[in-house]
Formats: structure tokens, sequence, C-alpha cells
């Protein structure tokens, strides 16, 4: 039985946002993702707080999106990192070793200290396009491989196929 692709929670206080993670965080889920995390940034929100505690899995288009959220917020906030993972489960602690990713973030644990002025809500869906979804999918790779040069012979093909399917989208419209 698969498991069911992630859903997004988010808690907002008044110096840090906090995006919850059930389930698969994949490709499906990521534009929600990146939509919801422009949008708090848009508000001013500079500390995120990412709870994986309930995050099964995270594949390489959803990291990808997360590191490159880590490199922006790095630029923002140079002197402290900017986004905390927070329960992240073995398995995706390694993927974000293996992938030369997890400097970007600060790794905590336990549980969840929460101000009194928190509000809860679950994120409108971004209803992406094929083209969007699969421009999200290319970038995201590319970041992966920017980040880190090891990437590169992971993920050739995979960001060589996106580039040619997002080409024959476009020319499509």
């Amino acid at each position: 039985m698969s498991t069911p692709s992630g859903k997004l929670y988010v808690l907002v206080g008044k110096n840090f946002a906090c995006v919850k993670i059930a389930g698969r965080a994949n490709y499906v889920s990521t534009p929600d993702f990146k939509t919801l995390l422009g949008e708090l940034t848009g508000k001013g929100y500079r500390h995120f707080i990412i709870d994986l505690s309930e995050c099964v899995l995270m594949d390489s288009t959803f990291l990808g999106v997360l590191a490159g959220f880590g490199l922006k917020m790095q630029s923002v906030t140079p002197d402290q990192p900017g986004i905390e993972l927070f329960n992240a489960n073995k398995r995706v602690a390694e993927l974000l070793e293996n992938l030369g990713v997890a400097r970007l973030f600060k790794m905590t644990g336990g549980a969840l200290p929460l101000p009194d002025d928190v509000k809860t809500g679950t994120p409108e869906p971004a209803n992406p396009t094929r083209e969007e979804i699969t421009r999200i999918c290319l970038e995201a790779h590319q970041t992966l491989i920017a980040i880190n040069p090891e990437n590169v012979a992971r993920f050739k093909d995979v960001t060589q196929f996106l580039a040619e399917d997002l080409k024959t989208l476009e020319k499509s419209k």
C-alpha cells in the first residue's frame, strides 16, 4: 500500500512560521510547499521550523525546493540558520546528508515549544499545471546539482529528461 502524498499544515507566531509535513514530501506536494514558503516570506517571516515528525520520506524534488529555500534564507539571515528541520527521521536525515544539503539547516528534535500567540491553518492548494510542476522539478534538481557537484551523476539524466519535457510542454501552448 502506498503512502499518500504529503499534507501541509502551518502554524504562525509573531516571530516564526512552522510548516508541518505529514506523509510523503514529494513532487506532488512540492508546488503547495513552494507557494506557501513564498507567501510566508512575503509576509515578513524569516525564521522557519519545518516539522518533519510525520514526514515518512522526502523525494529529490521536494528536497531540492527545500534546499533552495535554505540557500535563500542563508542570504537573508547569514548570522543564524533561518530554517530548523524538526524531528527528521533517520531516512530523511541520511538523505539530507548524502545529497550534501544538511549544512543548510539546523537539525532539532524533541517537543515543539509553541508560544500562546500561534495561529494554525491548512494552506490552499496551488493547483499547478503540468508545465509548472515540470519546471519546479527541473529547478529543484538543478539546485541540488549546484549545491553539491557529486549530485551531477545522480541527477544528470533526470534534469535532461525534465528539460526536454519542459521544452515540449512550452511548444505545445
